[in-house]
């Protein structure tokens, strides 16, 4: 028979068998088991793995019965991938929400250049104009096509404002429209905690483009 395991996964107490765990011989947790166990232990004497405690039991129960979990599949994901469970990772894959955040949200996304540079850059705009206020904006300049682009060019140079801090995403060669990437940009601006809000920007009179052609105003809401 199996030698019996208790594990402390980030606070949660497991027990389980030592096969069990090596379920999947190339996978990092059987690892972890092979030969002289790789993992401290805690005061009880359980093996510890610092990792979330709530989610390892989705993981434990595919290893008992190859069950794919149907709830926190971002997060099981997560784990699957860390655990380095191969088969999970491929199932977890398969299914609706990772296949459309990897396959079709994020591969459009790469084709974006400077991406992730450009939410970040809007971040650091944001936090410096938010001294003593309870809202900071981010103008972002959103163009499809390289044509679009030179016409944001132009219109940038009629801008009566510091043209540094307005942020400029595309062009991208995908089918998504201009609203698919401005909704892409609030929900990944809202993973990392800030609660943010758009509209097309407003400009002066005398602006030479029509305001929603390719501008918008991001809002900030910080308290």
């Amino acid at each position: 028979l199996s030698p019996i395991v208790e594990l402390n996964v980030g606070g949660e107490m497991y027990t389980t068998t030592l096969s069990t765990l090596k379920k999947h011989p190339g996978s990092k947790l059987a690892e972890m088991f092979t030969g002289q166990p790789k993992l401290r232990t805690d005061s009880e004497g359980r093996f510890f793995i610092d990792r979330p405690g709530t989610y390892f039991k989705y993981i434990l129960e595919y290893l008992r019965s190859n069950q794919v979990p149907t709830q926190c599949i971002q997060d099981v994901y997560r784990e699957a991938v860390f655990y380095d469970i191969e088969p999970l990772v491929k199932q977890l894959e398969d299914s609706p929400q990772i296949f459309g955040e990897l396959v079709a949200r994020k591969q459009f996304l790469a084709r974006v250049p400077s991406y992730s540079e450009n939410i970040e850059l809007m971040i650091r705009i944001a936090r410096a104009e938010a001294v003593a206020s309870r809202r900071s904006s981010v103008i972002v300049c959103v163009v499809r096509t390289e044509e679009d682009a030179a016409k944001c060019q132009d219109a940038l140079n009629s801008l009566d404002m510091d043209k540094k801090s307005v942020v400029k995403f595309g062009p991208w060669k995908a089918s998504p429209s201009i609203s698919d990437l401005l909704d892409c940009i609030q929900m990944d601006v809202e993973a990392k905690g800030y609660k943010i809000s758009f509209q097309p920007h407003v400009a002066e009179k005398g602006f030479r483009f029509k305001s929603y052609d390719f501008f918008y105003k991001f809002l900030f809401t910080w308290w």
